[in-house]
């Protein structure tokens, strides 16, 4: 499984990491909340320990970002120990709080129990870079996806179009998101370049096209995949 640390103190970042590695965890290291939501972006990330007090976006901010499409368990660490931060960082939504310094053992018996109780709910398929609703599966190992079992075929920008939308099935993404992220470049007027994309999509996964069931447009914001 893989886990993503986020601390700017490069020695606490190198301790953690050497746990993790030792556990069996495949690590990635962050040094801010910037840093982190790119590797949250590029990669499948199963939990993350984040430290609060961070330059250019603390944790607090990061995980409310994160909030905004994904439920990975969030573990917070802080130097201070007053409730108030503890309480704040629940309530914007880590699963837990860990006060600096820390025993290695604590830290590792917490990083296990976010991990069942991730995988228990059912957040954390088998094959990670599998995304699944309803009857619609994306993976991303083979680049296959399926509609109720039968293979459709897609453009390579169909496909990450539809990755994307799958992926963070329910989240409604703005036009010049799917662009800026599919695209890798600043979006310029990209209405018709996705609509034209996203049209063909809906031919080839919905049974009918005029009333998808899957692929979404919110009037006024933007398009999602529904989360069924």
């Amino acid at each position: 499984m893989n886990i993503l640390v986020c601390d700017d103190d490069k020695e606490i970042l190198y301790a953690i990491a050497i746990y993790l590695k030792n556990e069996g965890y495949k690590v990635y290291e962050a040094s801010n909340g910037i840093e982190a939501l790119e590797i949250i972006e590029d990669n499948d990330i199963h939990l993350i320990i984040m430290d609060i007090m961070m330059p250019k976006m603390d944790g607090l901010r990061a995980t409310m970002k994160i909030r905004e499409g994904n439920n990975i368990p969030v573990i917070m660490l802080s130097a201070k120990s007053e409730d108030t931060d503890k309480i704040m960082g629940l309530n914007i939504g880590a699963d837990d709080y860990v006060t600096k310094p820390f025993s290695p053992l604590e830290l590792i018996a917490r990083v296990r129990s976010q991990l069942r109780r991730y995988t228990a709910l059912g957040s954390l398929d088998t094959k990670s870079n599998v995304f699944k609703t309803g009857g619609l599966v994306v993976d991303d190992e083979s680049k296959l996806i399926t509609v109720d079992g039968d293979e459709v075929k897609l453009t390579p920008v169909q496909y990450k179009i539809l990755k994307l939308l799958t992926a963070n099935a329910g989240r409604v993404f703005s036009i010049d998101e799917i662009y800026e992220k599919v695209w890798k470049e600043t979006a310029f007027n990209p209405e018709n370049t996705v609509a034209v994309h996203i049209r063909k999509i809906r031919e080839k996964i919905e049974i009918n096209p005029k009333e998808p069931k899957y692929l979404k447009v919110v009037w006024g914001i933007g398009y999602k995949v529904e989360k069924i």
